[in-house]
């Protein structure tokens, strides 16, 4: 990780409810960098990225969240987890590593107003 950058998965949620969601794997990511900076680049990324359906590329994501870090243990929860918001919401004035993103963490790229929404009630429709 020291020379060439973090490998970071960001999973693009479009639908809580629907459990509509696509991994996208970024690598040689600056943990140095913003969070900000981060979710523009990851903007910029899947606007252009082949393979992902346009969905996925044009809706408005604001919000990312620490759903997974390597070694560590994973939720039961389909989409993310529910918890701990405090602690792994991504805040924008931070770089990813003080946000506590490393090699190999995953995180979910949402729309707040939805993820609120859903947590508010959290039921799932197939």
């Amino acid at each position: 990780m020291a020379d060439g950058g973090a490998v970071v998965t960001v999973r693009l949620v479009r639908s809580f409810e629907h459990r509509n969601f696509r991994p996208v794997v970024f690598h040689g990511v600056l943990v140095d960098q913003s969070v900000r900076d981060f979710m523009q680049l990851v903007r910029d990324d899947i606007t252009t990225r082949p393979g992902l359906p346009p969905p996925f590329r044009k809706y408005v994501y604001d919000t990312m969240k620490i759903i997974h870090q390597a070694h560590g243990a994973k939720t039961n929860e389909l989409v993310m987890s529910l918890d701990d918001d405090e602690k792994l919401i991504l805040q924008d004035g931070r770089t990813l590593r003080e946000s506590g993103v490393g090699n190999e963490t995953e995180v979910a790229f949402f729309k707040k107003e939805d993820y609120g929404l859903f947590k508010a009630n959290p039921k799932t429709a197939w």
